[in-house]
């Protein structure tokens, strides 16, 4: 059987396979892998690569974007935009300009082999692309589960197809709810829990309206809830880039959102706000927008703000538990602001905007070591935490590889010469193999005998 036919698990299999640690090594079904925490337990994955080492293949990509590959069998699923128009001038600056070009006016999901690198299928899902800043609208990443694969674009366009690339449903978030209002675009990847698809649309620069919270039937597209999210966040502080997380309980399960100047929990099966905490903002300032989201590790909620403060909060409770649930806060320099932290449930990892990294204990937020500068240049993408080592990569392409854990060792720094340039993905991780997406390839990297 041809691998885009198979059909690997039941759905309820399917299911649990997407949210807990199940076949990890496998399958990365989501933004930041199976737990949606950027961890991943493949061992055997290279250190060091570069354009001569290493490179199992890589595959051309029509255009830049900051979604993350998804992965499942020998299907890896990519966003972009279409070609962008060609540019005069010389390579090297022709180049620049392509990187920092939205992209084509058509916004695509492109199923490429694991295997070989081959484009399997491409589909266009919605016209109408546009630059926001460091983004274009193929930002949000998409999800699937072995059997299907949802995408939402920056446009508002949402969509479901099976493994064939054969379109089961699709709507429109902007033309069901009303426009996007963020200063800068929408980014925020859709979630799938328990048959859902739930997607967060926290905004409030460019609009009066609500932001919301709202589900999906996976498999029909129909509504199954709507919940407004409450905010006195003002000015660009309303807005956010996050993505929403799952967070277990005592046996329950809820959705943990960020941004607007809270971090809500709420429950899956209605939408319903469980609980709330403020401090994301505690001087109330303007221009509090929040992009890198939160992490979840041994029920305590890591979440990021505007590089500082970054809260640590013990799961439970009901109503205002900005008090009596914080466990730690660091308020110094060093904090995320575009890269989401990953932690391990013992150390604690986060690197800022300018590739410093440091590490905390995760119980008690004293420093373990750090800050050490790690990349040049800009970090917008989320570190990775797998095999031992902690993968750093920045917007050149260029990755910085730590050891991971109690001592900073600087391991490897590896560049890919011609094949970089503006990138903004996370990196994925399948079996023995790192995916990597630049701004004009999708890179397998591993050992080749693997």
């Amino acid at each position: 059987m041809d691998a885009r036919e198979r059909i690997h698990f039941p759905w309820m299999l399917v299911i649990l396979a997407v949210v807990g640690a199940a076949h990890a090594q496998d399958n990365w079904p989501q933004w930041r892998g199976p737990a949606q925490n950027g961890i991943s337990t493949a061992t055997g994955l290279p250190a060091t690569w570069s354009e001569a080492e290493h490179i199992v293949w890589k595959t051309p990509l029509p255009s830049w974007s900051g979604g993350s590959p998804v992965i499942w069998g020998d299907q890896v699923f990519v966003t972009s935009p279409s070609s962008a128009p060609a540019q005069n001038g010389d390579d090297q600056q022709r180049r620049r300009d392509e990187d920092r070009d939205p992209g084509g006016s058509e916004l695509l999901l492109i199923c490429i082999s694991k295997q070989h690198g081959d484009i399997l299928w491409e589909r266009e899902l919605d016209d109408g692309n546009k630059l926001s800043r460091k983004q274009n609208d193929s930002s949000p990443s998409p999800v699937t589960d072995g059997r299907h694969v949802w995408v939402l674009t920056g446009t508002g366009a949402v969509a479901a197809f099976d493994m064939k690339g054969e379109q089961i449903w699709e709507k429109n978030l902007q033309e069901a709810y009303g426009p996007f209002g963020q200063m800068f675009g929408f980014a925020s990847s859709p979630l799938l829990y328990d048959g859902k698809l739930i997607i967060q649309v926290l905004h409030g620069y460019n609009t009066d309206a609500p932001s919301y919270l709202v589900a999906f039937d996976a498999l029909t597209g129909d509504e199954r809830w709507r919940e407004e999210r409450t905010t006195d966040a003002v000015s660009e502080s309303p807005d956010a880039y996050t993505t929403p997380t799952v967070l277990r309980h005592e046996g329950t399960a809820q959705i943990v959102v960020s941004g607007g100047d809270y971090v809500t929990g709420h429950d899956p099966e209605t939408g319903r706000e469980i609980w709330r905490a403020g401090g994301l903002n505690p001087k109330e300032l303007p221009n509090y927008r929040v992009i890198a989201s939160p992490v979840v590790a041994e029920e305590i909620i890591y979440v990021p703000s505007r590089k500082k403060p970054l809260l640590a909060l013990r799961a439970g409770g009901t109503g205002d538990v900005t008090t009596s649930h914080l466990v730690w806060k660091w308020d110094k320099r060093g904090g995320p602001d575009v890269p989401s932290p990953v932690c391990d449930g013992k150390y604690f990892y986060m690197v800022d905007d300018r590739g410093s990294a440091t590490c905390l204990d995760a119980k008690t937020g004293q420093v373990v070591w750090g800050p050490e500068r790690t990349a040049r240049g800009t970090v917008s993408a989320s570190p990775l935490l797998a095999d031992g080592k902690l993968y750093i990569t920045n917007e050149d392409a260029v990755t910085t590889v730590l050891a991971a854990g109690p001592k900073y060792k600087l391991l490897a720094t590896n560049e890919l010469e011609g094949g970089g340039g503006y990138t903004l993905s996370s990196l994925a991780v399948s079996g023995p193999r790192i995916f990597m997406r630049t701004a004009r390839y999708l890179y397998c990297i591993g050992h080749k005998t693997d």
